[in-house]
């Protein structure tokens, strides 16, 4: 197990005090008198099953839309991966925030490291964190994962690591079989090299077109279980599980 960590309410305070008070420079905050335009407008009216409470004031940057998870599926995940020995969970690309809030509102969550390099994004995360009542589980670290990963930074201590990457924009959907090693900025067989410099046990979130056949060849170990998640009958992504959070 990662080590153990604690927030007492000193620590607790001083998180919520990083929060903004206003959204950061980007962040709209649209309503049914002043919706976004398109493409943002297809996924605003899905805004309820990004974020359940979002009106009690989520923030969303314009990245967020598109890659946010859907909070139906990050509970699965967080269901997944937490239905194990796993208590400390490293959230690689966390945005602002859709997993790394399931993940910490499980009762079996001791700690979520969320990272990301986009400041607005982690802003976001924190008040939307707040908004669910989990800040205190949240560590919450601005920069760029794989040099903090280079440098061994200290925080980065966790039982798994869950990875949502970057996937090049909605244009995936346009492909009828996902190539893995084009996705950019990183490729699949980088990121499998860098969790495992933290954890054996990982979570990769991919595009639902992603090729199984390419998924067996890159990923390490012989059982590796792949799930689609979907929404409204449709499958939204696929989420390759690896090490102890294979279930078969």
């Amino acid at each position: 197990m990662a080590r153990a960590w604690t927030r007492d309410k000193e620590q607790a305070s001083s998180a919520e005090e990083q929060i903004p008070e206003t959204p950061p420079n980007g962040v709209e905050i649209y309503a049914d008198d002043n919706p976004p335009p398109q493409p943002t407008l297809n996924y605003w009216r899905q805004r309820y099953s990004l974020f359940t409470r979002y009106d009690e004031g989520i923030w969303i940057t314009q990245n967020g839309w598109f890659e946010v998870t859907p909070e139906k599926v990050a509970r699965k995940i967080a269901d997944h991966v937490l239905d194990s020995p796993v208590e400390t969970i490293l959230d690689v690309f966390c945005g602002i925030g859709g997993n790394t809030i399931q993940f910490a509102l499980s009762t079996s969550c001791k700690r979520v490291i969320a990272v990301d390099k986009d400041q607005a994004a982690i802003d976001c995360a924190r008040h939307n964190a707040k908004i669910y009542g989990v800040l205190d589980k949240i560590e919450f670290v601005v920069g760029d994962v794989f040099k903090l990963i280079e440098d061994q930074d200290p925080r980065l201590v966790a039982d798994a690591v869950f990875i949502s990457p970057p996937w090049g924009g909605p244009s995936y959907r346009d492909l009828a079989v996902f190539d893995l090693d084009t996705m950019e900025p990183y490729s699949v067989t980088y990121l499998v090299e860098q969790a495992q410099k933290i954890s054996t046990n990982f979570a990769l979130y991919l595009p639902r077109t992603s090729d199984l056949n390419q998924i067996a060849k890159i990923v390490p170990g012989r059982k590796v279980q792949a799930i689609h998640y979907c929404v409204r009958q449709r499958s939204k992504a696929l989420t390759v599980y690896v090490g102890c959070l294979s279930k078969v």
